[in-house]
């Protein structure tokens, strides 16, 4: 029995998420060795994995305007890239658990950041900051937030923000 492009559209979701997370790790490899470059070295290396990034969003744009049946298995990769593109979001494992569409595992990174606060190896502002990249993730991954977490974006809503200049497409399962 064949399986009408299901094998296939499996593989190719899975290639897309891998070359997201390969580019993902590009990034935070590079941040990690941001100390140990050139300025110039630096500065050319994240241009080119973003453009890359660029390229991946536009390829899934034209995939998920060409075929409708993979809309929901590429839509949330499309969603990732464009916020690495904006820079919504500065976090390389938000922007793959958002890529992945795992609200529980960013709800999971939200109580690893208060942790790292108490043990000092955070800062309140770098707390505050991706923890609104991950409050921003959740809701556009149509998540429940308390008052507190909207609260919470409302007065950091830098990161939010960032998001008005992306068009989000309602993608169904």
């Amino acid at each position: 029995m064949t399986s009408y492009g299901k094998a296939e559209t499996e593989k190719l979701k899975q290639n897309l998420e891998n070359q997201l997370d390969r580019l993902v790790e590009q990034l935070a490899d590079l941040e990690g060795c941001k100390d140990d470059l050139e300025p110039e070295e630096y500065d050319e290396t994240k241009e080119d994995t973003m453009e890359q990034l660029k390229e991946l969003n536009d390829s899934l744009s034209k995939l998920v305007n060409g075929d409708i049946s993979l809309v929901s298995a590429l839509g949330a990769v499309q969603l990732a890239t464009q916020a690495a593109i904006s820079q919504a979001f500065k976090t390389p494992e938000v922007i793959r658990l958002f890529g992945r569409r795992e609200p529980k595992q960013l709800r999971e990174r939200l109580s690893m950041i208060e942790q790292d606060v108490k043990l000092n190896k955070l800062s309140g502002s770098a707390r505050d900051r991706q923890r609104a990249e991950i409050l921003t993730a959740l809701r556009q991954l149509n998540e429940q937030l308390s008052t507190e977490e909207l609260q919470f974006l409302e007065k950091h809503n830098d990161v939010s923000n960032t998001f008005k200049n992306i068009e989000f497409e309602v993608v169904k399962d």
